[in-house]
């Protein structure tokens, strides 16, 4: 049985057009209609949730799931079920317990890259014992969860003759480390504060996680992709020998573009009719980020080339599918507005209205008074 709005399979060699593959992507990312499922099973499926800033995942979760309890991803994050580690492309995301000590080590190559050549830390601590700066690190971190200022402060002693935020960042990229509470909590606050993930979950990494496996889910949830595609969400490199492996089990496509997509033989393709509600994204969302060729997903080439007149945080807006607009939130004592900037104009904007009054209401329940301002262009 196929679920709504979806058909069964497709044989191999097919051509999907642009707007096939952003309803498929939105199918598989739960952004056709909101889904009964658990906060866990949600964050499992979609691999890792970007959670640079805190208040991302709950956005992300509030867009994609029916009554969704923001509270209970907070008992998840202060119970040790969820945590935020550094993983796909060196940034932090919110993964379950269980895919941190996966994902960690599966991850490793993208986070020493990072560090060694992708920052300017690694060319800092040129000559130094980096095995005994990471067992300080890992001694101080399983002493008690510090902050970075603090790890630098206490590494730098130790090695005066080096850069400290260096050190501290060593750390940070070649140890698993994860953020901890109340920091990533639904209301709660705090500085950056990072102990070893081995020690918070209070289990060992897992020795052997399978990347087939991984990309696997990849295709689960991004599919139908091409290789540069899972590349790109995970930072990995050299994955085509992965997906030759694999391609027995999988299935074929054409982009337009002539590029082959790879995708699970009984993944479901949402017909490319299927409407597409407004949604809002977090100001990072795996959807835009997690392919190299993000057409599927942003008209054209317009990844953010709009200007504003300030630096306030700005988020994605999919309108019928597609991104079409950025909003922020801009909260003044007992007020909060939610402001809408459109690239182009704005088909149906009695539903991005609606759905913008809930995802306030979400955001600011306790504002005694609340205003939606979509700007006009």
């Amino acid at each position: 049985m196929t679920d709504a709005g979806t058909r069964p399979s497709t044989a191999s060699g097919g051509v999907l057009s642009r707007r096939a593959l952003n309803r498929a992507l939105l199918g598989r990312q739960l952004l056709l209609g909101r889904e009964r499922r658990s906060v866990a099973e949600t964050v499992e499926h979609l691999v890792a949730m970007q959670a640079q800033n805190p208040r991302d995942p709950y956005v992300a979760l509030w867009t994609r799931l029916q009554d969704f309890d923001p509270h209970e991803l907070g008992r998840m994050v202060a119970e040790r079920q969820a945590v935020r580690i550094p993983l796909l492309r060196t940034t932090l995301h919110l993964v379950t317990a269980r895919d941190c000590l996966i994902l960690a080590p599966l991850l490793r190559p993208v986070l020493e890259r990072g560090y060694w050549t992708g920052s300017p830390f690694g060319r800092k601590v040129k000559g130094i014992d980096i095995d005994a700066v990471l067992a300080a690190g890992r001694e101080l971190l399983d002493e008690r969860p510090r902050t970075t200022a603090q790890l630098r402060t206490l590494l730098g002693e130790r090695w005066p003759g080096y850069d400290a935020a260096s050190l501290a960042y060593a750390v940070h990229h070649l140890v698993p480390v994860v953020q901890v509470p109340p920091r990533g909590v639904w209301g709660g606050k705090g500085l950056p504060t990072w102990a070893t993930a081995e020690r918070w979950l209070g289990r060992p990494l897992d020795p052997a996680p399978s990347i087939d496996r991984l990309v696997l889910r990849y295709l689960a949830a991004f599919g139908p992709a091409t290789v540069m595609d899972v590349q790109a969400w995970s930072g990995l490199t050299r994955l085509r020998e992965v997906t030759e492996r694999l391609r027995p089990q999988l299935r074929t496509f054409r982009d337009p573009d002539g590029k082959e997509l790879l995708d699970l033989p009984d993944a479901p393709l949402a017909d490319p009719d299927t409407p597409a509600p407004p949604r809002f994204l977090p100001e990072y969302d795996n959807l835009v980020l997690g392919h190299a060729d993000r057409t599927r997903i942003v008209p054209g080439d317009a990844v953010w080339k709009w200007e504003f007149p300030d630096t306030a945080f700005r988020s994605p807006l999919l309108v019928d599918g597609f991104v079409q607009a950025a909003w922020h939130l801009k909260r003044d004592r007992d007020s909060a507005t939610l402001v809408v900037e459109p690239l182009a104009l704005l088909p149906d904007l009695a539903a991005v209205e609606e759905e913008a009054t809930r995802l306030l209401e979400f955001l600011a329940p306790e504002a005694g008074r609340r205003t939606i301002e979509i700007a006009t262009r």
